[in-house]
């Protein structure tokens, strides 16, 4: 196994949990809200936002297109810091521990720029990253490629010798498909025997 020079957190559902069905579940039945995502292109919507879009613009766009669901499509930018939570806890102390061993710790996450922002101020541990790579600013998304050697290219480290989580097989195996060393998120427990079993943490205080 390969030495590693820095690790890198996917965010959404490694660090903190992003869930915006469980949020409109409180806001609708669950049968209006399997309806809702079906018939209105929320989620597309929000891969725009994480490429580049500016959030407000892009769900009034998509309320005009659907005036009979305007107020709920509305819900997505009013309600977003409430499907943004909660924290996962033994993943950000796994993060504290590496940044306290001195191990490089990077950030790879598709994510809006006006809510990367947002995400910091509530969150101020995704502060601590030494790089960040996000997709709103690059103007790229995972799994693509491309987002994958701005990493390479910014940071200058052999892929080999990078580790990358994330809770998405597509973009583990985007990233695997260039060389990098890769954990597919299942929960922080795989994620901390992982790191171990890398020699980057020691198993004492380790475990979540």
């Amino acid at each position: 196994m390969p030495a590693r020079d820095a690790v890198i957190f996917d965010i959404g559902n490694v660090l903190v949990e992003w869930n915006p069905h469980a949020f409109y579940d409180r806001l609708i039945a669950a049968e209006e809200r399997q309806r809702l995502f079906a018939e209105v292109p929320l989620e597309e919507m929000n891969r725009a936002v994480d490429r580049g879009a500016p959030m407000a613009a892009a769900v009034e766009a998509l309320a005009a297109q659907h005036p009979d669901r305007a107020e709920l499509i509305r819900q997505w930018h009013l309600g977003w810091a409430q499907m943004f939570a909660p924290v996962i806890q033994p993943s950000v102390r796994l993060l504290l521990a590496l940044k306290a061993r001195g191990v490089p710790v990077f950030a790879l996450t598709n994510f809006g720029r006006e809510t990367f922002t947002l995400a910091e101020a509530m969150h101020p541990f995704l502060k601590l990253f030494d790089r960040r790579f996000v997709s709103g600013e690059l103007g790229v998304l995972k799994p693509e490629p491309e987002i994958y050697a701005v990493v390479e290219a910014a940071t200058g480290i052999a892929p080999a010798r990078l580790l990358f989580t994330d809770d998405s097989a597509a973009n583990v195996a985007a990233a695997a498909a260039r060389g990098w060393g890769v954990h597919h998120f299942t929960g922080p427990e795989g994620w901390a025997a992982r790191l171990v079993a890398e020699g980057l943490l020691a198993e004492t205080g380790t475990r979540p």
